[in-house]
C-alpha cells in the first residue's frame, strides 16, 4: 500500500497597505483660490455647506424624537463634496446616490420642505411619504435617487447615460457611491460598460474611509480607489473631499469631459465621517485618533475660518447666517410636521408605472370578493 503524505500550503503573507493618506486642507493652493474667488460665490457655498451641517443635526434629533423612522444615514463631515458637486452640476444633469443622500436632495434644488417631509413619512414628501431616509427621488430635479442596496444605483446611472447618448444630449449622469461600492461585481461591470461606449457619466466615489465599521485598509486590497478607473482606460483623480473649491473645479472638468467628449470618469472624494454609519450606529469601533483628526477635518469649522480670516465673513455676518440657516431649517420642519400621513389608500397606487390589467388594490386582509 503506498501512503502520500499531505502537503502543506505555505503560509500566506499579508501584506498592509499604506494607509490612505489625509486631505491637505492646510496648503497654500486653498488660500491662494478663496483669494482669487468672489466673495459672494464663497459666502453662498459656505452658506449651503451650513444649511445641510444644521438639517442633518435636526433630522438626528427628530429621529431620536421618532418623527424619523427605518434606517437614517447622514452627511456629516461630507458638507464640502456635496455642495462642491452641486455647484458643478448643470440643473438639467442627472444624480444618482446611495442612501446617504440627504444633502444631495438639498444641492440639487430640493425644497428643504419636501425633503424633510419625506424623512418624515409625509405625502408632501420627494416620494410622497412612501421612500423616507433613503429613497429621495424628484423627476423635476432630476435627483433619481437615493437608493438602499449598496451599488444599486451604478447600473441604472449607465442606463440613463445610455438614454441621453441614444438621444445624442447633452446632459451627464453623476454616479455617486461609498467607498464599498468599488468592490462589487456592478461597480466594475458599469465602468467596463462606461468605458466602451463612451458615455456621459461621472463616478463620485465617497471616500470616508470607513465602510459601516471597516477600514479601507481592511477591505480593499487597493485603496487608493481611483487608480481602479485605470483598469478601464478611464480618466480617475482623487481630490480633498473637505475643500468644496477643489471638488467644484476638478468635478466641473470631469463632467465637461463627459458632457463634450463622451470621456467618463472616476473621482474620488476624500472626506471625514464624523459620525457613525447611521444615526443609531455609536461608532465604538472609532479610536479617540481617529474621532480626533475627523474633528480636525470638520469642513464647516475649517471654512468658517478661511473666510473670516480672507474677510469674506464676519462675525456679525456668521451670528446673521447662523440666524437664517436656523429659521430655514426651522421652516423645514414646521412645513414637515404640518403635512398629512400618506392615505392607506393610496398603498398600491405605484406599484407599476401604468395601469395593469386585474391589478389588485385591496389592502392586507381585505376579502377577496365582496357581496
Amino acid at each position: 500500500m503506498t501512503t502520500t503524505t499531505a502537503r502543506s500550503k505555505p503560509a500566506r503573507k499579508l501584506t498592509k497597505p499604506d494607509p490612505v493618506p489625509a486631505a491637505d486642507t492646510t496648503g497654500p493652493d486653498v488660500e491662494s483660490a478663496v483669494a482669487a474667488e468672489d466673495p459672494e460665490t464663497l459666502r453662498g457655498l459656505y452658506r449651503d455647506m451650513l444649511f445641510v451641517r444644521r438639517f442633518e443635526e435636526r433630522t438626528a434629533q427628530s429621529y431620536q424624537q421618532a418623527k424619523i423612522g427605518g434606517y437614517c444615514h447622514l452627511n456629516l463631515g461630507e458638507e464640502a463634496t456635496v455642495v462642491g458637486l452641486g455647484a458643478a452640476m448643470r440643473p438639467t444633469d442627472y444624480l444618482f446616490t446611495n442612501y446617504r443622500e440627504h444633502g444631495y436632495a438639498l444641492a440639487k434644488g430640493i425644497e428643504p420642505g419636501r425633503v424633510m417631509a419625506e424623512l418624515y413619512g409625509r405625502s408632501t414628501g420627494t416620494s410622497k411619504g412612501w421612500g423616507g431616509s433613503m429613497h429621495m427621488y424628484d423627476t423635476a430635479t432630476r435627483l433619481l435617487g437615493g437608493y438602499a442596496i449598496v451599488g444599486g444605483q451604478v447600473p441604472l446611472a449607465i442606463g440613463a447615460a445610455l438614454a441621453i447618448d441614444y438621444h445624442d444630449g447633452d446632459d451627464v449622469v453623476v454616479c455617486q457611491m461609498g467607498e464599498g461600492t468599488t468592490n462589487i461585481g456592478a461597480f466594475h461591470e458599469s465602468l467596463n460598460i462606461a468605458a466602451l461606449w463612451r458615455l456621459p457619466v461621472v463616478f463620485l466615489v465617497i471616500n470616508n474611509q470607513t465602510g459601516m465599521g471597516t477600514t479601507v485598509e481592511k477591505s480593499s486590497a487597493e485603496p487608493d480607489l481611483w487608480k481602479r478607473a485605470a483598469a478601464y482606460r478611464m480618466r480617475g483623480e482623487r481630490v480633498d473631499g473637505t475643500d468644496m473649491l477643489a471638488v467644484r473645479d476638478l468635478a466641473s472638468e470631469l463632467i465637461e469631459g463627459a458632457r463634450r467628449e463622451g470621456k467618463p470618469a472616476l473621482l474620488e472624494a476624500v472626506s471625514y465621517r464624523l459620525k457613525g454609519h447611521s444615526v443609531v450606529d455609536p461608532a465604538k469601533y472609532r479610536s479617540t485618533e481617529t474621532v480626533a483628526t475627523a474633528r480636525e477635518h470638520d469642513p464647516i469649522v475649517l471654512w468658517q475660518q478661511r473666510l473670516l480670516a480672507a474677510g469674506v465673513l464676519t462675525e456679525a455676518s456668521l451670528v446673521d447666517l447662523d440666524r437664517e440657516v436656523a429659521d430655514g431649517v426651522a421652516a423645514a420642519v414646521e412645513f414637515a410636521d404640518s403635512s398629512p400621513h400618506p392615505e392607506p389608500s393610496s398603498l398600491f397606487d405605484y406599484t407599476y408605472a401604468t395601469p395593469v390589467p386585474g391589478d389588485s388594490r385591496r389592502l392586507p386582509a381585505d376579502p377577496l370578493f365582496t357581496h
